[in-house]
């Protein structure tokens, strides 16, 4: 049987060489960063390399970069380090409806812990309203968190708009960008962008490996408490192996960022022409913004989810109902019902995720595939 992974934006699959050199540092890079001898520096030279390599792509100072485990812990650090840290500022802060759980639970529990919550709306297109922004806009107003693009609809965000709005205002602005990372070149300073959230995992690194970037000019109090890795802002052993191929993959996706860009255009484009020619009754959710060309979801009408993925797995295709960090909740997606979409709308809606590798080849199967179980689900 055919295999076709569409799935991407859950997670994607290691480059081979950034597997080989892991492996490889695995048996010669044991030294723990910290230690003093030329074991441990050995290992400490390979993590400063590899924050070099991320801040020169950033365009910001090394000493901005923090990493960590991840998106959630990245994300964790973030907004409730700068909270933590920046308590004078106020207790008021905003998010969006259409956030990772990530962010969303996060922005949940500090409801509870007394903060002032304001979760801005998105049109049917899934773009966030940046008039409701301005006008939730408070003297107390201590942070806002809006995602770089949407990890579900693909969507991005007017983060240089906001950013603007937030630095004239003088408000802390973190962004979610673990869709982002990887696809586009961003330069954080130029977007007024204060603190921003990147995962490995998500642009063929290693799991269980991510960054942070945050702007010096911003004070953080940090969420693991023990050492002082990471000019004590983030205790706990480096992941020398996890830093080392967050580097490497990230230094050869923007070394060759044009024709990636290119050839996932193409494929996406590619991808929604034959959808939308060839199915009927079926829509694009969020086709009508600004998007990234690696993420499409779709509604097919008449169609329960769940049976199409049961029957495009069997037939070896593999793509999402929606985020991969939701799947087991058994809930309509959070974002696609801020959006405005309808119960039955929810339940025959799912995501297709490409990547750099994806070929035209594998959007025929797929596509060939899907209209055959369209056609007997609708029956």
């Amino acid at each position: 049987m055919k295999t076709v992974y569409l799935d991407h934006a859950a997670t994607t699959k290691m480059l081979p060489e950034v597997i080989e050199a892991m492996m490889k540092s695995y048996e010669n890079d044991f030294g723990n960063p910290s230690s003093t001898h030329r074991i441990g520096q050995k290992s400490r030279a390979i993590i400063e390399k590899a924050r070099k390599i991320v801040a020169e792509i950033l365009n910001v100072d090394t000493q901005e970069i923090i990493f960590t485990s991840g998106g959630a812990e990245g994300n964790n650090l973030l907004i409730r380090g700068i909270l933590n840290a920046n308590k004078d500022k106020g207790n008021h802060i905003i998010t969006t409806k259409i956030e990772h759980s990530s962010v969303l639970k996060t922005f949940q529990q500090l409801e509870n812990e007394g903060y002032e919550v304001i979760y801005l709306d998105v049109d049917k297109n899934g773009t966030v309203n940046v008039e409701q922004l301005k006008n939730s806009l408070r003297e107390n107003t201590a942070l806002v968190s809006v995602m770089y693009v949407n990890n579900e609809t693909g969507v991005k965000q007017p983060i240089k708009e906001i950013g603007e709005i937030l630095e004239e205002k003088g408000i802390f602005f973190h962004t979610d960008a673990v869709q982002a990372i990887g696809k586009e070149i961003i330069n954080p300073k130029e977007l007024k962008i204060g603190a921003l959230t990147a995962a490995s995992h998500k642009f063929h690194g290693p799991k269980g490996s991510g960054f942070v970037f945050l702007d010096k000019k911003i004070q953080i109090e940090k969420e693991i408490w023990g050492g002082a890795q990471e000019r004590n802002r983030r205790a706990g052993t480096e992941n020398v192996q996890g830093i080392l191929g967050t580097g490497i993959v990230l230094e050869k996706i923007y070394k060759n960022i044009d024709e990636i860009q290119k050839n996932e255009k193409e494929v996406h484009e590619y991808l929604e022409k034959r959808l939308k020619d060839e199915i009927s009754d079926i829509k694009i959710n969020g086709e009508n913004a600004k998007r990234v060309e690696t993420i499409t979801n779709i509604t097919a009408k008449g169609c329960d989810i769940q049976t199409l993925l049961i029957g495009l797995d069997m037939r070896g295709i593999f793509i999402s109902g929606g985020s991969a960090c939701m799947s087991g909740a058994q809930e309509p997606s959070h974002v696609l019902k801020a959006m405005g979409l309808s119960v039955d709308e929810l339940n025959s809606s799912f995501r297709v995720s490409i990547c750099k590798d994806t070929t035209k080849d594998e959007i025929d199967y797929f596509v060939e595939n899907l209209k055959e179980i369209v056609e007997i689900e609708r029956k």
